[in-house]
């Protein structure tokens, strides 16, 4: 019943003033034009087919990396261990491999692993909400400094592992053929497989409607038997896969295991998730958004790349970029106000 109301409520909502419900997503499209009109202006050949793959690759890695963050964003959560587990499957990877274990079980293994991590972050930031934050950065750190130990078991280099990468896996992230007729790596069409999948899970299962639920209002999903505990834990074990199979991807593009390649995914991810627009309080806007966040913040980078700025130029520049965005989303009332 209370679901029932909570739908109606927003549907109303949205055909009353559509323009105002996916405000998040008209600045987000707006945003992408504006940049890829400086972009051809400002760059020679920023529009190209090359740079287009280039960017679509690099965004392909960012939006694997962001599932688990967006769906910790819609229960009013973050996860700051995304990074660490990164980096820890990077290496974890190859040095299961040099042991013996065959590439697809170790692949496994190494998922399996990172959705364990996540489920215990996930268990552990419920208990301990008020330090939900600091409890997942502790979490990663754990996890990542037990991968080092045990990667650098007889091996001088701490943090890098040496091994070879096989072919299959470098095709999946850096291919440069032809995939079913189109120029573009497997990954890239992974990712948009993933992203189609994840929004009609989202809004057409009872799971996906629970993590809006539980995000939206936090006593009526438990009025409809909903398990907080259970939503809160699988949606960190996802983000924690998801974190693991993107550092293993990241293997393949690179080619060798490096304990700082998540490094960068540690504020970008979130980055993403503001300037798509969905609510860090919880209970508002999804993946889809999250994915033209993506997209806004990887064509940001190529194009001040392109206009030859430093990295900390460019941190400075997406710093503020996400200020007035979070800025102009705060002034939307959340939906615990609107129902």
């Amino acid at each position: 019943m209370v679901a029932t109301v909570m739908n109606s409520e927003i549907k109303s909502a949205q055909k009353s003033n559509p323009l105002k419900a996916h405000r998040s997503i008209v600045i987000g499209f707006i945003l992408l034009a504006s940049l890829l009109a400086l972009g051809a202006l400002l760059v020679p050949g920023f529009v190209s087919s090359q740079n287009a793959r280039s960017i679509l690759l690099l965004a392909a890695f960012l939006g694997l990396a962001s599932i688990g963050q967006t769906l910790c964003a819609l229960v009013g959560a973050l996860d700051l261990s995304i990074p660490y587990i990164i980096g820890g499957a990077n290496i974890l990877l190859p040095s299961l491999m040099v042991a013996g274990i065959p590439a697809p079980l170790a692949m496994l293994v190494v998922m399996l692993l990172g959705a364990l991590v996540g489920a215990a972050n996930g268990a552990l930031s419920f208990r301990l909400q008020g330090q939900a934050l600091i409890m997942s950065l502790g979490v990663g750190f754990a996890a990542v400094g037990a991968v080092q130990i045990y990667t650098s078991l007889g091996s001088a280099f701490g943090g890098t592992v040496f091994a070879p990468v096989p072919e299959w896996l470098r095709n999946i992230s850096a291919f440069n053929g032809k995939f079913f007729g189109l120029s573009l790596p497997p990954v890239i069409v992974i990712w948009a497989i993933v992203a189609i999948a994840l929004g009609w899970f989202m809004y057409n299962t009872w799971f996906g409607r629970s993590i809006y639920a539980v995000g939206g209002s936090r006593t009526a999903a438990a009025r409809l038997g909903i398990s907080e505990f259970k939503v809160w834990t699988i949606i960190h074990s996802v983000s924690g896969a998801m974190s693991a199979i993107t550092g293993m991807l990241l293997l393949g593009f690179s080619g060798g295991g490096f304990v700082g390649v998540g490094d960068p995914y540690l504020f970008t991810t979130v980055a993403a998730v503001v300037i798509g627009g969905t609510s860090l309080l919880g209970g508002a806007g999804g993946y889809g958004a999250t994915v033209l966040g993506v997209l806004v913040l990887t064509v940001l980078t190529s194009l001040l790349v392109g206009l030859g700025l430093n990295f900390p130029a460019q941190q400075a520049v997406v710093g503020l970029l996400i200020v007035p965005m979070v800025a102009i989303y705060a002034r939307s009332p959340h939906i615990r106000n609107q129902i």
